[in-house]
C-alpha cells in the first residue's frame, strides 16, 4: 500500500489567482512601457492562457494579432531580444503588485500547508511561471521564510519542455527520490494536470476564473477551492468524504483508496 509521502503544488491560479489580476497587470505594465499599444483584455489574457510561459505567450498573441509586425521583428533579428526585454519588465511589474498585496493566496491554501508542514511531509512547487515570481509570491503572503518551506522549486526554464509535458514533474520526483504513488498535485488548468497525470500523479484541482470549462478528466478531486472551516468548498468531481474543506486526513485517504 502507497504512503503518501509529499505534496507537490503548481503556482499560478492554484497558490494563488495570479492570472487576471496579476500577470495580465504586470503583461500590461510592460506594454505600456514599451509604447507598443497593446492591452490584454480579461477575455483576451484568458484565451491566450492555453499557451504556457510568459515568453511564449507573447509570442503566440503576435502571431495571432500582429503578424506583420512579428514578421519584421524576425528579419531584424530582434525578435528574442524583443520578447525577453517585455518578460522581464513583465516580471518586474509582477513583484511590484506582490509587494503591495495585491495577490493574496487562495482560500485554504495557507492552513492546508501549515498542516502539511506540522504532519511532517515534504512540499515541492512545479510550475512555468519563473523562480523569481515564486519567491515573491511566497515572500509576500507566507513571509520570507517559507521558501525554505519547499524542498525543490521547480520553475521557468528548468527543463526543456513546459507544461502540459510531464518534464516538470519527472524532474521534482527525481530532485526528491520520489515515486508517484508518494505525492499527490494541486493544479488548477488542462494544461496542468496534463503535465501531472502524464508523470502518473494523483491530482487535486482548484479550478479558478480561468478555467470552469477545462476539461479535468482523471482528477481525484475537483474543487472550487481548498475551503475553511467557515468557508466551505464545492466538490464539482471526486469524493472529500463530506467533508467541507481539504485536510491532510482527506488527501491521505485519495491515496490509499
Amino acid at each position: 500500500m502507497s504512503k503518501l509521502k509529499a505534496f507537490i503544488f503548481d503556482v499560478d491560479g492554484t497558490l494563488a489567482d495570479t492570472e487576471k489580476d496579476g500577470h495580465r497587470v504586470a503583461f500590461n505594465r510592460a506594454f505600456e512601457e514599451a509604447n507598443l499599444g497593446w492591452c490584454w483584455s480579461v477575455d483576451e489574457y484568458g484565451e491566450l492562457l492555453s499557451i504556457t510561459g510568459g515568453k511564449e505567450r507573447i509570442h503566440h498573441f503576435l502571431s495571432l494579432r500582429h503578424p506583420k509586425f512579428l514578421k519584421q521583428q524576425q528579419q531584424a533579428g530582434t525578435l528574442d531580444d524583443l520578447i525577453k526585454t517585455l518578460h522581464a519588465r513583465k516580471t518586474h511589474f509582477y513583484a511590484q503588485l506582490l509587494s503591495e498585496g495585491a495577490i493574496p493566496l487562495r482560500t485554504g491554501v495557507k492552513r492546508l500547508l501549515n498542516e502539511m508542514r506540522e504532519q511532517g511531509f515534504r512540499l515541492a512547487i512545479a510550475t512555468t511561471t519563473t523562480p523569481e515570481n515564486v519567491t515573491g509570491l511566497l515572500a509576500s503572503t507566507l513571509g520570507k521564510a517559507s521558501i525554505g518551506w519547499f524542498e525543490v522549486i521547480a520553475a521557468g526554464d528548468i527543463v526543456p519542455e513546459k507544461k502540459p509535458a510531464a518534464d516538470i514533474y519527472h524532474y521534482v520526483l527525481e530532485k526528491m527520490n520520489l515515486k508517484p504513488e508518494d505525492c499527490i498535485a494541486f493544479e488548477d488548468s488542462s494544461n496542468g494536470i496534463q503535465s501531472s497525470l502524464g508523470a502518473n500523479l494523483k491530482t487535486v484541482i482548484t479550478q479558478n476564473h480561468y478555467t470552469e470549462t477545462h476539461d479535468f478528466t482523471g482528477a481525484v478531486l475537483v474543487l472550487d477551492h481548498l475551503g475553511e472551516p467557515d468557508n466551505p468548498c464545492r466538490c464539482i468531481a471526486g469524493d472529500l468524504g463530506g467533508a467541507t474543506f481539504v485536510s491532510v486526513t482527506e488527501l491521505t485517504k485519495l491515496v490509499t483508496a
